[in-house]
Formats: structure tokens, sequence, C-alpha cells
């Protein structure tokens, strides 16, 4: 039994076994294929009917993935598991684009946000995420965009600050948008999803360093760079 995402690619789901079942359970902004607590429910009631049960996941699942929600549920069920770890969303789909997370003369640290919280969540701490020399990823951050910078320049950040938003990275159809933390919303409604939202001055090495169009020339015209000032 293999539960995926909407997040694993066609080419992945290639490799799943061909008498395995496959069950959709992905979610999109606003587009929920299966509700959390049902993925939770039948990860241990397929466990307990003796089947081997694979629970695929993209971008990264213990980074706002609720990985761990998943896997406290099978562990309170008394089922034994294996994590197979592979690249973070933000690790992989920055240096596909050729831009650095961190680097010595830009950025001496890096923030993992989540653009969406909870209902009656407590606000971001806007005052530290604005602080310069530091680059955030900020994953689902597109649908609240204009918030996200808006609230980064109130609070200290340059609006010229480089931006960029990625889009399926690490795929063969990646697409890649830069621009300004001002210009942000405009890259945001232009991207398609799932994106990946990066805000630092490490940006504009995408450039300089753009490793994926370089070897991928083919894949570059598909990958096209969008760039607002």
């Amino acid at each position: 039994m293999v539960l995926y995402d909407y997040l694993v690619s066609p080419e992945v789901l290639e490799l799943v076994r061909r008498d395995a079942e496959r069950i959709c359970a992905g979610k999109r902004a606003g587009e929920h294929s299966m509700p959390q607590q049902e993925i939770n429910r039948l990860l241990v009631t397929l466990a307990q009917q003796g089947k081997k049960v694979v629970r695929l996941k993209g971008g990264d699942p213990f980074i706002f993935g609720r990985g761990g929600e998943e896997l406290q549920a099978v562990a309170a069920a008394g089922i034994p598991f294996h994590v197979v770890p592979g690249i973070t969303a933000a690790a992989g789909a920055t240096a596909y684009a050729g831009i650095p997370l961190t680097h010595r003369e830009h950025a001496q640290s890096i923030t993992f946000i989540t653009g969406h919280l909870r209902d009656g969540a407590d606000a971001m701490d806007w005052q530290a995420l604005a602080r310069g020399r530091q680059t955030l990823a900020i994953y689902m951050g597109v649908v609240k965009a204009a918030e996200i910078s808006s609230q980064l320049i109130r609070h200290g950040r340059s609006a010229q600050t480089p931006a960029a938003v990625i889009s399926r990275g690490t795929c063969s159809d990646q697409y890649v948008q830069t621009g300004t933390l001002e210009a942000l919303d405009q890259l945001a409604q232009k991207a398609p999803t799932p994106a990946l939202v990066v805000i630092g001055e490490v940006v504009a090495l995408h450039h300089e360093i753009n490793w994926f169009g370089q070897q991928n020339p083919a894949a570059q015209k598909r990958a096209s760079v969008v760039n607002l000032a």
C-alpha cells in the first residue's frame, strides 16, 4: 500500500512496484484529498491488517509536512516503522536554482518558516524575521505573499531585498522567478504550485550559478526565469 502526496512526481511514482495499491493522500491550498486524521487512521489500520505500508511524501515530511504527527499515530499503535530520509525541499530546490542558502558575504543564517498558520495561531515574529544577513525559506508562502512582503518591509527589511519563487523544485519543469521583496506578491501570483519562497541577498547569486539552466538548456526553455525588479 502506497499513500502518496501531490508533491510526489509521476517519475517517482513510476518506481513503485506494479502490484502495490496506490492511494492519493495529497493536500494543496484549499484542496485536501484526505483529512490529516484520516491519513493517520489509514496508516495504522492498513498496518494492523498486515499490509506493508509506504507513506511517500515530497518536500520534507518533517519540515511543515506533518510527518511527525503521522509517526506519532503509528508509534502510539505499537507499529514498527523505518524512515528513509530524502533531500529537504528548501535545500534541493534552491541548489537546483543556483541559490545558496548561506554565503559568507550575504547570509550567516537560514530560517525555515511556514506561510500557512493554524487558525488562531500566534503571529510571526516579524521583527526577528526582518533582520538582515539571513535567508528566509518559506514553505506554503505563495498564498500569503502580499502579507509576508508588507510585514517584512514594515519591520525593517529593505523593499529591494532579492526574492525568488521556485515552482516544482528539482523537477524537469522547475520554474524560477526572481525579483525584489516589494514585488513578491506579483511573483507569487504567476507561480505554478507547489512553490517555495526564498528571501535574502543570496537570491541575487542565481544569475551567476544557475547550474540547472547551464546543464539543461532544453529544460531552461521550460523553466523560464522571470525577473521583476
